[in-house]
């Protein structure tokens, strides 16, 4: 019950410093390393540096936080999430391509602000044509011919791409929507290029 209460307290915090490295803790070594030697530049700051609740409490559970916490955070996560105001969820799945292959953005160089990538192919196959592809994710292919594209999975996709730790708290992928990679329009595109029946992915 302790250590449930003291997760669940990591969890919840807003953001999370790590305390002071002890001989015996790598990873606390580790961050301390990080700290010491990393330098802000540019659009880059030290913030990239500062997990949140969720970040903690998968770091320190291995991926595998209590279940009762894991099903707290998610609807947390979900509740955050910002739909658009006009209830349109498909946007241009031509754009989505385009994001789909980018893996622009987010770097020192970069202008704050501006438009990123998704880099979507890095973890998942999507469209036919592209042969390099990764496969850390669930093959993204046929995506909408399979699971169709009613507004329910559209809300999923859009839900899933804006924050990925609503459905899996300790998802790999990233919150391309909470953190400000991808703006709404972007999120968007990336919808109707997984179910547009006119996007090759659906062919």
């Amino acid at each position: 019950m302790k250590r449930f209460a003291a997760l669940l307290l990591v969890a919840t915090a807003p953001a999370v410093v790590p305390p002071p490295a002890a001989a015996d803790d790598p990873r606390a070594a580790a961050v301390a390393s990080l700290q010491r030697d990393f330098k802000p530049r540019g659009a880059v700051t030290m913030n990239v540096l500062v997990e949140d609740g969720v970040q903690a409490i998968c770091n320190r559970t291995d991926d595998k936080p209590p279940k009762e916490i894991a099903q707290r955070l998610e609807q947390d996560q979900l509740a955050a999430i910002r739909w658009p105001p006009d209830g349109k969820l498909l946007g241009d799945w031509k754009a989505g391509e385009q994001i789909a292959q980018s893996g622009r953005g987010m770097t020192w160089s970069d202008p704050a602000g501006s438009p990123g990538g998704g880099s979507c192919y890095n973890c998942h196959r999507i469209g036919p044509q592209e042969t390099s592809f990764g496969t850390i994710g669930p093959s993204l292919f046929q995506f909408g011919r399979i699971r169709g594209n009613g507004a329910d999975v559209q809300r999923y996709v859009f839900g899933k791409i804006y924050n990925a730790k609503a459905y899996s708290l300790c998802s790999q992928m990233p919150r391309f929507g909470h953190v400000g990679a991808l703006s709404e329009q972007q999120i968007r595109d990336l919808v109707a290029l997984l179910l547009d029946p006119a996007s090759p992915v659906n062919k």
